[in-house]
């Protein structure tokens, strides 16, 4: 995971040459428009022609320093596959407590046509745009530019002006569609140093130089004031920039698709200490903590306490009262399906309401943890479709877990999630690397890839008849994560709408007498139990029939196909699928021939694959076991990947032969 992080990610210091390139708005040419395709992608259903951003700092005596960022795009439609491009929503925060909220403006938005060798143009108007409320916290723009068809040039420029200058949008470089130009320029007071991370595996030129920089403004009294200071201005470009193709097996691909990011390092004043913001991870937790809905929520407990003391009675040992907390909190407080790392309404009122965001689940979880004289501690997690954070930073995180010590090894605790129990959270939380903090400062990096892989057993007994049906029953028992993956997709699902499911799956088993033990309880792992038959797993030819070692389980098909991958693979948590088969021959019939065992591995620890059958007079057992032991493996690995799962394939794909006696 070290040397992914390190092929991603760079810290930037930003020297180098950049290279420029004149492009403006409302400058569309008539060649533009009558391409018929991109040169570079012809598969491409569109194109940007040219991104830019720009951040600035204004000044206003009342406000001092406030951020703004323009943005303009250009882009080519090629196919009636990209007019979706034509809808647009840009979010904005409205939910400051001690500043003013973001203020959008949408300057320009027009669609260029070419109608009989002339350029025609279409403007937005009004009346194609508004403003709505997503919550307490954000609004939306939402526009649709006119007129748009296959062979239209879409152009639009937007400002967000904020005295929010922690951190700044961020800009995308790769899109799904080919870039040909990209264009990000900063100019930043140096009162203020930013932390700048460049990720993805694009080009990217950087140039940054320190200039003056002068401010003038008329003050409340009318008099004429000026301020002078100096500037970083720096400027990153990228040309001709593949689209970022999605893959199977794939975390995020917002993880790998090349961008940069601002945030707010270090804020130096005249005459003061420099102030800390997110230089380091103390910075950073101290920070968090410092926000009253954070810091303050965690160190409030009085509307617990008399519940405390009954969900407590009886319990004596730590995991005892762990389990006793943890299920009251989940079954005290829903989740509203809100996400983020400080609360919305605060613990109370969530806690009175029994409705809250994952922060203040999470945190009465805690609360009442410490109260019992139990060490716990949030973790801050980003989860899988938000992306990764592996430097400094207060605002990549949108996820909180509970960590609580238990004989002597830390425990990790969701009581939002509706199928988590102690040590199993949501699968989206289990993004690379969490980080525990604690309220002076100190802080560790907490490794969310599970340390026990997840089983899923199969045991069946079985017998084969001589046309080559076979009966018999099976037994599948998932543990952790893979019961958890079950809950998920199968609770509360009709029953026989889970049994097609499963019939289809299995190469149309016919399942009958079904049992399940454990759908409800979430600390024990899923039983299955049912009687089959099937008339798919053999082949009588001649005298001779031939049968798949893993019967219905059989895999036919590689998952992996491609010649080359850019990506790396991504397996979610470390697994292991073992088998164990046991088949009656049919009366009259004899074994010519079995599969060779094998034993196969990945090398580096990341998989193993073993295959045995033994025969003993008329029964068979094959015994299968595959383990993987990796949630990521690096894009360099995929050709080792690629063949272990055709040699594994291959091999399921033997078979067992038998002939008439």
């Amino acid at each position: 995971m070290r040397n992914i992080l390190r092929l991603l990610i760079i810290l930037t210091m930003f020297c180098g040459t950049a290279y420029s390139q004149k492009y403006e708005l409302g400058k569309v040419s008539i060649k533009e428009l009558q391409e018929k395709r991109h040169a570079a992608d012809t598969a491409a259903a569109a194109a940007v022609i040219y991104k830019k951003a720009k951040t600035s700092f204004k000044f206003t005596e009342k406000d001092g320093f406030v951020a703004v960022h323009d943005i303009e795009m250009r882009i080519k439609i090629y196919k009636k596959e990209g007019l979706s491009l034509a809808n647009y929503e840009i979010p904005y925060y409205v939910g400051y407590e001690n500043i003013n909220q973001d203020n959008l403006t949408l300057w320009e938005a027009t669609t260029y046509n070419a109608e009989n060798g002339k350029i025609e143009k279409t403007k937005l108007t009004g009346s194609g745009t508004f403003k709505e409320k997503v919550n307490e916290k954000w609004k939306v723009l939402t526009f649709t530019l006119p007129n748009v068809r296959v062979g239209s040039v879409l152009e639009f420029k937007y400002s967000i002006r904020t005295e929010n200058i922690e951190s700044f949008p961020l800009f995308e470089f790769q899109r799904e569609i080919p870039v040909n130009y990209a264009e990000y320029r900063t100019e930043i007071p140096a009162y203020y140093i930013y932390k700048r991370l460049v990720k993805g595996f694009v080009d990217i030129k950087s140039d940054s130089k320190v200039e003056s920089a002068t401010r003038r403004w008329i003050d409340d009294n009318h008099n004429p004031q000026t301020i002078d200071y100096l500037e970083i201005n720096s400027t990153h470009i990228a040309k001709d920039i593949p689209a970022i193709k999605k893959e199977d097996y794939v975390d995020n691909i917002q993880n790998y698709t090349s961008s940069i990011d601002y945030e707010l390092e270090v804020l130096k004043r005249t005459n003061e200490p420099d102030k800390n913001i997110a230089k380091t991870w103390e910075g950073v937790t101290k920070s968090i903590y410092d926000y009253a809905d954070f810091g303050k929520q965690l160190n409030t407990r009085q509307y617990f306490e008399g519940d405390l003391k009954t969900i407590l009675k009886g319990t004596e040992s730590q995991e005892e009262k762990i389990n006793a907390i943890f299920n009251f909190v989940k079954a005290k407080v829903k989740w509203n399906k809100k996400f983020g790392i400080y609360t919305d309404v605060g613990v109370k009122e969530a806690y009175q309401n029994r409705v809250g965001n994952v922060a203040e689940i999470n945190f009465i979880l805690i609360s009442m943890l410490n109260y019992s004289e139990l060490i716990s501690y949030p973790v801050l997690v980003s989860t899988v479709n938000n992306g990764i954070t592996s430097y400094p930073n207060k605002t990549a995180f949108n996820y909180i877990v509970a960590s609580v010590e238990m004989g002597g090894k830390r425990v990790l605790l969701d009581a939002a999630g509706e199928y988590t129990a102690p040590g199993i959270v949501p699968e989206y939380a289990l993004n690379w690397t969490g980080r525990l903090i604690r309220e002076h400062g100190d802080s560790e990096a907490v490794d969310m890839v599970p340390a026990i892989s997840s089983k899923n057993t199969i045991t069946v007994m079985s017998a084969l008849d001589a046309t080559g049906k076979i009966s018999g029953k099976a037994r599948i028992i998932k543990t952790d994560y893979e019961a958890l993956a079950f809950r998920r997709q199968f609770a509360g699902l009709n029953r026989d709408i889970y049994l097609e499911k499963l019939e289809n799956k299995y190469y149309g088993m016919r399942i009958a007498n079904y049992e399940i033990q454990n759908e409800k309880n979430n600390t024990a792992p899923i039983q299955e139990t049912f009687e089959f038959t099937s008339d798919n797993v053999a082949e009588i030819i001649g005298d001779k029939m031939y049968i798949y070692p893993l019967l219905f389980f059989t895999q036919t098909k590689n998952p992996f196909v491609q010649d080359e991958r850019k990506l790396p693979v991504f397996f979610g948590y470390p697994k292991q699928n073992k088998y164990t088969l046991n088949i009656d021959l049919p009366e009259g019939y004899t074994v010519e021939s079995i599969p060779a065992p094998i034993s196969i591995t990945t090398g580096e620890g990341v998989g193993s694959f073993k295959f045995n059958i033994q025969a003993s007079g008329n029964k068979i057992q094959v015994l299968v076991t595959s383990e993987l032991n990796r949630m990521l493996v690096a894009a360099e690995f995929y050709s080792i990947i690629k063949d272990y799962y055709k040699k594994i394939i291959d091999k399921q794909n033997e078979k067992i032969i038998l002939k008439k006696i």
